[in-house]
């Protein structure tokens, strides 16, 4: 960093009245917010000034491994291929479909293709998300829904394939999903209410200018959501809180009838339900944790709605094994399970014996991308590791045979067996062992290098190991990269979950020092060469860690975090705050309001020193509000006593996602690359 750009002043936020001196920054487009907030932008640019040429070094360099001009694996449906299609200087995918071969094959006419959508068209250069992308099941019209500034409020559209004629319906406040009945003419959708929750399901006809109410959920706990099942012949209507669940049918071919409940929401019974067959009979299944924490498989027959006691048990609870996810084919089932940190996929075909899908690597990423027609015999997997390319692999649901379709290219020079990728444990202080999965250059094994980990640790999710073309500019200057899968998150299943929130949040912050301590301990890095990172709720994570351990760490980035937790749990009318309370408490009981208070990051700042910390918020975010990080950096100035660079940056037409183009994302992260690589002393161009 250039010792002009050390010599700016940063801006000083002023102080207000009361208990929290910063709450003044809470007055959303007041002329002083926003002129604070813009001049932390300016400090942070002219801080960053001297890296400007590194950035830029960095875009190329991660713009080069990309295949700019690209075609997505097409997906076949009725008598069509639909696929997207990337093309050099375009911020977004177009959407295509063309007549399916004769031969069945996955090969695209482009003499007979349609252009469906072009988001780069509607985007106009400013921010733009594509949410619903639903195609009618006649395959005549599209339903798809826009969000054009980052706020994950959509505005939603239906076009007439045939004739390109675009209808916005005339509905506000909808959270962007769109789901067809079979005769693809009523469409529904969710509105959301004051408190960015989807609450309440309309019914609407093409042609019309009304929607009809179908149901409404007042507990500010749930969230709704509407879905076709897999057989194609249901309707389901999903009522989820972070503990309970609540599922209700229609028959899809009787879109004007009444939802019937599947099973009454009971406090701690979570399910969910999806149609299609077992041994050619139609059937219900329903995974449940009414015999377990990591749930069980059940089934009923019929298209009728089974009561809860005919459920009969087709998968037991496991005490070892998570069931996450099910995917439904007319000759099989697809079980997606969590054992030992790792997703494992089982199959289960029709009069056929079960297997589990064998795979290379020890440590890596699978999932279900796509289980294509409900007839076919085949469905796609996405698998990948840190130091390999996502590939789509065609599994034989009867024979387990794997082909890869395709493989996500890295252009120029690139070697997976030049980077090493393990798994690790540490131990946390009360003796669990907690995994780290880690990548590095093979050159660089026995001896201390720079090291960015990664953490995100709530909400059940896992961050299984992923492969990042940017990455490689980190691991090319011999920057280790690992993932600390703290409790808290859904690596090893409901119990590690559950182990890392509520009165257990504090497992969260420990595990993640347990990993760091362990990477050090290993030789693997030392303190002074260790950069860490987290975004959301892995920003609250990093804000509680430099609290209690800011020696342990030289530089930090935190996005959109979530570190003002306790102003904001205690704020009922912000978005998520009441549903929130299964995963964090509610404040307003004494118990809960100390045990938040003891690890907000906000309300923990102290007189010490800290590491290097670049911040990015975005205005327009709806989950984590941009004032949580400006207040935060705005009290921390005053607070720390080092002189180590402290940097805002919010993106004022943006929300939690950030900056919605692929290339206006590439040079978000060859920022924060460039910041990380400058503050560890490895930023050579």
């Amino acid at each position: 960093m250039s010792s002009s750009a050390r010599a700016l002043s940063a801006p000083i936020a002023r102080r207000g009245e009361g208990a929290d001196p910063y709450a003044w920054l809470q007055e959303r487009d007041a002329p002083e917010v926003m002129a604070y907030l813009e001049a932390e932008n300016a400090f942070q640019e002219a801080q960053l000034a001297g890296q400007a040429g590194l950035r830029e070094t960095l875009f190329e360099e991660i713009k080069g491994r990309i295949l700019e001009t690209d075609l997505s694996l097409p997906s076949p449906w009725g008598p069509y291929l639909y696929y997207t299609r990337t093309t050099a200087g375009d911020e977004y995918a177009r959407h295509y479909r063309c007549p399916r071969p004769a031969d069945d094959s996955n090969t695209v006419d482009e003499s007979r293709e349609e252009l469906l959508l072009d988001p780069n068209a509607l985007a106009a250069g400013g921010f733009l998300s594509l949410g619903a992308f639903n195609v009618s099941p006649d395959h005549q019209r599209l339903a798809y829904s826009l969000d054009t500034s980052g706020d994950e409020i959509y505005t939603l559209y239906v076009k007439e394939l045939a004739s390109g004629a675009i209808s916005e319906l005339p509905f506000d406040d909808c959270d962007g999903s769109m789901t067809w009945a079979n005769d693809s003419q009523t469409l529904f959708f969710t509105e959301l209410d004051d408190t960015h929750r989807p609450f309440r399901l309309h019914r609407h006809r093409l042609g019309s200018a009304e929607a009809e109410p179908v149901f409404e959920e007042n507990d500010g706990r749930f969230f709704l959501h509407c879905y076709r099942s897999s057989s194609e012949r249901q309707l389901v209507l999903s009522l989820n809180s972070k503990t309970t669940s609540e599922a209700w049918v229609l028959d899809a071919d009787t879109p004007g009838g009444t939802f019937a409940c599947l099973a009454p929401r009971v406090e701690g019974h979570e399910y969910d339900a999806d149609h299609g067959k077992l041994d050619g009979e139609w059937r219900w299944f329903v995974r449940s944790n009414q015999d377990g924490i990591n749930f069980a498989l059940y089934h009923a027959p019929g298209d009728r709605v089974p009561t809860r006691d005919l459920w009969q048990v087709l998968v037991p609870h496991s005490d070892t094994v998570m069931i996450e996810g099910l995917t439904l084919n007319a000759g099989a089932l697809t079980l997606s399970l969590r054992e030992g940190g790792l997703p494992i996929i089982e199959v289960r075909p029709c009069g056929l014996p079960a297997y589990r899908v064998q795979l290379p690597d020890a440590a890596y990423s699978l999932y279900v991308q796509d289980s294509l027609e409900f007839t076919s015999t085949r469905i796609r997997l996405r698998y990948e590791a840190l130091n390999r390319p996502a590939q789509v692999r065609q599994l034989d649901l009867a024979t387990g045979e794997q082909v890869v379709l395709k493989q996500t290219p890295v252009l120029g020079e690139f070697d997976a067996d030049a980077y090493v990728s393990q798994r690790l444990w540490a131990q946390a202080s009360d003796g669990t062992r907690v995994p780290i999965s880690l990548v590095q250059r093979r050159s660089d094994l026995g001896q201390p290098v720079p090291l960015y980990l990664y953490g995100y640790g709530a909400y059940g999710e896992s961050l299984d190991p992923w492969f990042s073309h940017a990455r490689l500019s980190l691991l090319d200057r011999g920057v280790a990269f690992a993932i600390a899968h703290v409790r808290g998150g859904g690596e090893l299943g409901e119990a590690w979950y559950r182990a890392g929130k509520q009165e257990h949040k504090a497992n969260t912050f420990s595990d993640f020092i347990a990993c760091a301590e362990h990477l050090i301990a290993s030789g693997i890095t030392r303190a002074s060469q260790l950069a860490i990172s987290g975004g959301s709720a892995g920003g609250l994570l990093i804000g509680a860690v430099l609290n209690q351990r800011p020696e342990l760490f030289k530089v930090a980035i935190a996005e959109v975090p979530f570190v003002d937790v306790l102003n904001t749990m205690l704020d009922p009318d912000l978005p998520l705050t009441v549903t929130e309370y299964d995963e964090w408490g509610n404040p307003q009981e004494p118990e809960v309001y100390q045990r938040i208070k003891a690890y907000a990051p906000y309300e923990n700042l102290k007189a010490q020193a800290y590491p290097s910390l670049l911040v990015i918020a975005g205005y327009n975010d709806s989950r984590v509000q941009y004032w949580e990080a400006a207040k935060w950096v705005a009290k921390l100035r005053v607070t720390k006593t080092d002189g180590n660079p402290l940097l805002l940056k919010t993106e004022l037409g943006a929300g939690h996602g950030g900056m919605s183009g692929r290339y206006q994302g590439l040079r978000d992260v060859a920022l924060e690359y460039a910041f990380v690589l400058d503050e560890l002393g490895v930023a050579s161009v």
